[in-house]
């Protein structure tokens, strides 16, 4: 897999003080998007064992409350094995912090993906530009759902987040 960027403490991507890894990698192509250049799932650098380091590193700090993933798509078919090996791995060493992934996808075409299991929320959808709305919480368009995704798993159908 690779990778563009980990951001550290970061506050506009989820709920709290946030770790997020930007990866490389992305179908969905939406006009206005705000990460063209994470597009390319051959661009940005290898995410090699010290990223994996920095990454780790960067969530276990006390006043982080979880991770997230956003990019690029975390769930582009080539990112999935290595996403949901680190969402695992999140969830064994910090079983208290939540863990966000944006996605292109809809939950419907995505839910039976294994990541879910250690997923809490997931922002699903496609940007669309002409839905684009600057109030909004932790999406860009009105269109994509915020879902929390334990309730969701055991409801069979997507139930949008509530803080």
């Amino acid at each position: 897999m690779r990778y563009h960027n980990i951001t550290h403490d970061d506050m506009l991507n989820g709920d709290g003080l946030r770790t997020v890894l930007w990866v490389s990698g992305c179908t969905h192509h939406c006009n206005g998007c705000q990460n063209p250049i994470t597009w390319d799932i051959n661009g940005g650098l290898y995410f090699d064992e010290a990223a994996e380091t920095e990454l780790f590193e960067s969530v276990a700090k006390g006043y982080i409350k979880g991770m997230t993933f956003s990019g690029g798509d975390p769930l582009h078919p080539e990112n999935r094995e290595e996403i949901t090996r680190l969402a695992k791995k999140l969830k064994e060493k910090y079983p208290n912090k939540d863990l966000w992934i944006y996605t292109g996808f809809l939950w419907e075409q995505i839910s039976n993906l294994p990541v879910l299991q250690y997923t809490d929320v997931l922002i699903d959808g496609k940007f669309v530009e002409a839905l684009k709305d600057p109030q909004l919480h932790w999406r860009g368009s009105s269109n994509q759902r915020i879902i929390d995704v334990r309730k969701s798993l055991k409801a069979g159908e997507p139930v949008l987040y509530e803080k």
